[in-house]
């Protein structure tokens, strides 16, 4: 059985949207509660409390508060495992040396939402696996709008807030996934310029980069100032820089932003899912370099805030994240290229030789000093990584797997040619 995720809209009616965010106001001070049990413990008897040991107090908090005996049980015990999850998480980057992070306190207009496990919630579609009505305790039926691109069994439910409207995401479990696969070989470099350039043995192409944020920016600073002039005035007449009131006029202009900021989040997922769709459809077997987005960001301070800001805006581990996940359903061949072996932005794809002179950012065109070889930088990379490929279709030494049926068929046969290797 597979796991996949499905998001359905949720319309409820002005009284359960009522008690909706009363649950979640209830979910958030439970939450803290239990994050605030833990520190105190620790802190006058030196040990922590355990998952099971909060779950028994809570049956005793249900019986001091009726309006947590109000909601399901089990909902609220994933609150409290996600507490759990925040501290193992929390030990174990102190484990590995990273920044560790404690578990914080979430603000009411920070907590995203809280869950279900197998019972509290029922999802019934409509025709065609498509909308339908989800049942929730102490709560009722729901409308829904949404459609599985999968159908299967409903397993765990999460109810979302985000920019005033309400979502579900559920888990099924799907016994098959159907997904279609190319006969195409080719290889392709991630970039800002282009945001894919894809190399194949008939040639080169490109994806242009949508830059929906950049499209974007002008209005969100627009709402950001606004909204940071609001914070400063209610600080004012408050006298307080921390828990001051909220006007209508920055509740307002808080959801203008959110909004704004939801819309460039979804037009970006839809974006990659179509290019990762696109690309699986079309190859059986792709390659491209494995990116360290967080080494590609972590230097330059304001000299590179502008570049930082779109990369993280073109989210390419999301893309290759999506990419790995559609051609392990499709069956296809995907491979990331080891960069530091093989510098494919540095290595000429003709001679397959490496410049005594390392290419600097700014260098945009490849000319090899070896064989005289001129094209884009991001084109060279793309048939390097291509050519990458070919010998690792050729001979796969330690893989440890076969490649799929689609390299018997007459699509990808036809297309290899005599290439020199690569040496890495």
């Amino acid at each position: 059985m597979f796991h996949r995720k499905v998001t359905y809209r949720l319309y409820p009616s002005a009284g359960q949207a009522e008690r909706l965010q009363e649950m979640l106001g209830l979910h958030q001070r439970l939450y803290n509660t239990a994050l605030e049990e833990r520190i105190r413990t620790y802190q006058h008897t030196g040990k922590g409390l355990t998952f099971a040991q909060q779950c028994r107090h809570l049956t005793q908090w249900r019986k001091a508060v009726p309006a947590l005996a109000g909601m399901h049980s089990q909902s609220e015990q994933v609150t409290l495992k996600r507490v759990h999850l925040a501290f193992q998480h929390f030990f174990r980057r102190v484990r590995n040396g990273e920044t560790p992070g404690f578990p914080r306190f979430k603000s009411p207009r920070r907590y995203p939402g809280w869950g279900y496990t197998t019972s509290g919630w029922k999802l019934a579609h409509g025709d065609n696996q498509q909308h339908g009505k989800l049942t929730l305790h102490s709560v009722g039926d729901i409308p829904i709008r949404g459609k599985p691109r999968t159908p299967g069994i409903p397993k765990t439910c999460e109810i979302l807030h985000k920019a005033g409207k309400w979502y579900a995401s559920v888990t099924l479990a799907v016994e098959h996934i159907h997904r279609e696969r190319g006969t195409e070989m080719g290889a392709f470099d991630w970039g800002l310029t282009d945001y894919l350039t894809l190399a194949t043995p008939q040639g080169t192409e490109t994806v242009a980069n949508p830059r929906h944020l950049r499209r974007q920016l002008a209005e969100l600073q627009r709402l950001g100032r606004d909204v940071s002039r609001k914070i400063r005035t209610a600080q004012r007449l408050s006298g307080r820089t921390r828990g001051y009131p909220v006007s209508v006029s920055l509740r307002r202009a808080l959801g203008h932003l959110a909004r704004l900021h939801g819309k460039i989040a979804r037009q970006r997922q839809d974006f990659l899912h179509q290019t990762s769709a696109w690309l699986i459809a079309r190859f059986g077997a792709l390659a491209t370099e494995a990116l360290a987005v967080k080494d590609m960001v972590r230097r330059g301070g304001t000299r590179k805030k502008g570049l930082n800001r779109e990369i993280h805006a073109a989210a390419p581990a999301a893309l290759l994240g999506h990419i790995r996940n559609k051609a392990a359903e499709a069956g296809s061949w995907y491979e990331e290229a080891p960069t530091r072996e093989l510098k494919p932005s540095q290595r000429c794809h003709a001679c397959g030789t490496l410049p005594e002179a390392r290419k600097t950012l700014s260098d945009r065109t490849h000319q090899c000093p070896h064989c005289g070889e001129t094209c884009g930088r991001d084109e060279n990379a793309a048939r390097v990584l291509l050519r990458w490929l070919e010998n690792r279709l050729v001979s796969v030494p330690d893989s440890g797997r076969e490649p799929p049926e689609v390299w018997s068929g007459c699509g990808l046969s036809a297309m290899k040619h005599e290439t020199l290797a690569i040496t890495v």
